[in-house]
């Protein structure tokens, strides 16, 4: 562990600007997250002076990565309530503008300095430019560090180990404008067992763990992102509201909310889905699949919901106001697979949640919005694919980010997935058990080309396996 920590702080001081001498790193993570036109959320992972001490932590912001006249905000504190993190919502921005971003602090007179993250706020309806989005997900650090011992899969066991997931370097190696975490960021039940994490400081560790690698740090520094979660950084696998394991979904909601930015930390009411509309060909849509779940035993029908209600309306309302030219709806789960026909968690499940997931395929046929421009990405399952529901629906999994954490997946016909009758059309499946994630690139049109959508499906060494054009007909 002492190892690891000293790797960390050589790399950590070699990614950091040059500061004055009487300056010292106050974070261990600094990043912009749910960018809007006008705000964003800002967050640092502050390295305490004392434990037990609540720190004012000052942020300040720039337009030039050198921070000339730069704007202090309000001061926020940090301290063991939080778990050490800072956190704050600005507003007043300028759209598709570009940002740095800093935390400081001020100890007996001297001011000391975090290292700086820059976003672009978005452009809006009204911006035509390329644009490049990475998706990821499943990031299993037991996995990685010791092995997968039900895949029967070694530890990793490269030099670099210590600076974190290699994933995260070749997503970073595509310069992708943002960044989309869909949920199992971390997993609160691995190690199986009596190591599993059930409480809050237990909760903490295992975002620590992962948001400390150097390379999360840079990545994130560099990437402004958007989040998600899922059942394993909610309570644990395939979990809903039912059951006194814990953790609690209380629980696992609000450390959710503490240890990333998805949420303004004064909203006394917050929700985690959310639409975002990234340039005028792009809009993205982010739905939460635990908060207001049914239990997932129960029988379906149109009682039984992973959405809920409200959220349920939310989506249909927004996607039918949309004239993005593509709509895409990140999901954590799945909808159209084919997943293990054992699960019953997900839109894809016989005896899950399959009647919400009709409904909502049909009303979109109904609605008009052209399946061509619309689809889903989705997070949960460990291998990549490209499936076509029956109804045209098209799906894409980008797979788990971590190697050790990823499998074969099931195809259509196969008797032990939700699609043994092969009525599933799939135009790629992932040919080796490898981590990865996916890339979406827009290009705007120009002269007598339309605007085109590229989905790419990429290895965690950043190998492309497989590429997706869409758009190429009439609007």
């Amino acid at each position: 562990m002492m190892q690891r920590l000293g790797l960390v702080c050589l790399w950590l001081l070699m990614l950091a600007p040059a500061l004055p001498a009487a300056d010292h790193f106050i974070d261990e993570g600094m990043m912009a997250a749910m960018v809007a036109e006008d705000g964003a959320l800002l967050q640092a992972r502050i390295r305490p002076l004392s434990p037990e001490a609540d720190e004012p932590i000052i942020f300040e912001l720039a337009t030039d990565p050198d921070f000339n006249s730069p704007r202090r905000l309000e001061p926020v504190q940090a301290g063991p309530l939080t778990d050490h993190i800072a956190k704050l919502r600005v507003d007043g921005l300028q759209p598709a503008t570009r940002y740095w971003a800093r935390p400081t602090r001020e100890v007996a007179g001297v001011r000391s300095l975090g290292r700086a993250a820059t976003f672009r706020t978005l452009g809006g309806a009204a911006e035509e430019r390329p644009l490049r989005l990475a998706i990821i997900t499943c990031m299993n650090y037991a996995f990685f560090m010791d092995g997968n011992p039900h895949a029967k899969l070694p530890p990793y066991a490269g030099p670099d180990k210590e600076l974190g997931f290699p994933g995260l370097a070749a997503v970073l190696e595509r310069q992708p404008d943002y960044l989309v975490g869909t949920g199992d960021n971390v997993y609160f039940d691995h190690p199986r067992g009596p190591l599993a994490a059930r409480t809050e400081s237990e909760l903490r560790r295992k975002y620590r763990e992962i948001f400390t690698f150097p390379r999360m740090i840079e990545l994130l520094a560099a990437v402004p992102s958007y989040w998600e979660k899922d059942d394993h950084d909610f309570r644990y696998d395939d979990a809903d509201w039912t059951g006194d394991e814990e953790p609690s979904p209380e629980l696992g909601i609000r450390i959710f909310h503490e240890q990333l930015p998805v949420v303004d930390p004064a909203d006394p009411e917050p929700v985690t889905y959310n639409t975002w509309r990234l340039n005028r060909d792009l809009q993205i849509w982010l739905v939460e699949g635990r908060d207001y779940r049914s239990p997932n035993k129960m029988e379906d029908g149109p009682e039984k919901s992973i959405w809920g209600e409200r959220q349920r309306q939310w989506l249909m309302e927004t996607l039918a106001a949309s004239d993005a030219t593509f709509k895409l709806l990140i999901s954590a789960t799945p909808m159209v697979g084919p997943d293990d026909a054992r699960k019953s968690d997900n839109h894809t499940n016989i005896g899950g949640f399959r009647h919400e997931r009709d409904q909502f395929f049909d009303w979109l046929l109904a609605s008009g919005i052209d399946l061509e421009r619309f689809a889903i990405i989705n997070g949960d399952r460990h291998w990549q694919y490209h499936s076509i529901h029956p109804t045209g629906v098209h799906e894409f999994s980008c797979g788990s980010l971590v190697d050790q954490n990823s499998r074969l997946g099931r195809a259509p016909g196969d008797p032990a997935s939700t699609d043994p009758k092969a009525e599933i059309v799939q135009p790629y499946l992932q040919p080796e058990a490898k981590g990865g994630f996916i890339e979406v690139e827009i290009a705007p049109a120009t002269g007598n080309q339309p605007a085109l959508q590229t989905i790419r499906f990429f290895d965690s060494t950043g190998k492309l396996y497989e590429e997706v054009i869409r758009g190429r007909g009439a609007r």
